[in-house]
């Protein structure tokens, strides 16, 4: 007979499996052709860890990006493509452990609804090949009130003039 509290942890047991089960995201459809890639072709562009970021939507350990530290003026272009996506100007520091920028480059990204972990996110990709660059929160600071939390793992730094 199956009392109450076995009834509880077979049903919690079975809804963790399924989503250990759950199949890697996969990047945005790239918009531009010329980024269309095999698996295989983005691996060999990327690199296995780039590669796990930006095509199946995996998070890098947070502390672990040399950009957490780069302060210069200059651009963050999707390591994918190098499409520039974010200026220096609006780079902050939000003690989460990933790179954080209160806005986009106009027209640089597109987002999606990222449901993964049970609730709702808004995650954020380069308009261009779609590779994943990280999520979008409301506890930015001003004037957006947006933290866009990005995995340093899918930018490159060109120092220089800031957009």
């Amino acid at each position: 007979m199956i009392d109450r509290r076995m009834f509880l942890f077979t049903g919690a047991a079975a809804a963790g499996a399924a989503w250990l089960a759950m199949p890697a995201g996969a990047a945005a459809p790239a918009a531009d052709p010329r980024f269309r890639l095999s698996p295989a072709q983005w691996r060999k562009r990327l690199g296995p860890d780039a590669y796990a970021v930006l095509r199946e939507e995996a998070t890098e350990r947070p502390g672990s990006s040399r950009l957490l530290k780069e302060h210069r003026a200059g651009l963050f272009t999707c390591a994918g493509c190098g499409l520039p996506v974010y200026s220096s100007r609006t780079k902050y520091d939000s003690g989460t452990g990933w790179p954080s920028f209160w806005a986009a480059l106009p027209g640089a990204t597109a987002t999606s609804v990222d449901t993964k972990l049970g609730f709702e996110r808004v995650e954020e990709h380069c308009r261009r090949c779609g590779g994943h660059l990280g999520h979008i929160f409301d506890d930015g600071p001003k004037p957006t009130g947006k933290r866009h939390c990005i995995n340093g793992l899918a930018l490159r730094f060109v120092p220089g003039k800031a957009a």
